[in-house]
């Protein structure tokens, strides 16, 4: 079920969006405000953002801009929803990195339209992940390393799914932890280097020297591109 989040100050058309677009079976979330949004985005992890550009505390180029350069959140379709009709308006919105411009005031069926055209134009994320010797299996939940299954706990499997997913991206220890085991927990930055050390262990060839999960001095690891 995908999920949309929407950024809109004014309380009607959040209200209106929010009734037609749990009915046509999308979770909704959102805020009417732009404070915090990008963080926002990044917590509930939605699958496509509605947003305003004239919100009355932020703008919304700003906010998609962010948007556009957050390696959590920069594959995530992006639709304006603004009075702003030029095309000038248009073109610095596209061109900012939003995938559809909807001028104000627009019929809600128009709007639910683009959304589907936008997931229709989504790539299926691949069941299995490949790199080197290491394939992940994100159904089946299991991992091989040259041909032979690996013994992961939950914790290690979506830790290593989540740098396999985004290879060459370095994450700071927070980002880990938020990603992986989320906001409401009870370890710190030290558990994201004991894991990181125990699947060293099970998928380098040389866990002293890794070539598959890589150190960034001060900032955190990466999974090699």
């Amino acid at each position: 079920m995908k999920k949309i989040l929407l950024i809109e100050d004014d309380a009607d058309l959040f209200a209106l969006l929010k009734y037609n677009l749990e009915k046509e079976g999308y979770v909704f979330t959102g805020a009417q405000t732009g404070k915090g949004a990008v963080e926002l985005c990044r917590r509930e992890k939605p699958d496509l953002i509605l947003l305003d550009i004239m919100l009355p505390d932020s703008d919304g180029l700003e906010i998609c801009k962010a948007i556009r350069a957050h390696p959590e959140l920069a594959h995530v379709p992006v639709i304006f929803l603004t009075a702003r009709a030029t095309e000038t308006d248009r073109i610095v919105g596209l061109e900012l990195g939003a995938n559809d411009y909807i001028v104000k005031p627009f019929f809600v069926r128009e709007l639910i339209a683009r959304i589907k055209i936008q997931f229709r134009g989504q790539n299926q994320p691949s069941r299995t992940l490949k790199s080197g010797g290491i394939e992940l299996d994100r159904v089946a939940c299991r991992v091989h390393l040259n041909g032979g299954e690996l013994s992961l706990t939950a914790t290690e499997f979506r830790l290593l799914e989540y740098l396999m997913t985004r290879p060459g991206v370095v994450f700071s220890r927070e980002q880990l932890l938020n990603a992986v085991w989320g906001h409401d927990r009870a370890v710190t930055d030290r558990t994201v280097d004991v894991y990181i050390l125990r699947l060293r262990q099970k998928v380098e060839p040389d866990p002293a020297s890794p070539s598959y999960i890589r150190s960034v001095r001060g900032f955190g690891y990466s999974f090699a591109a």
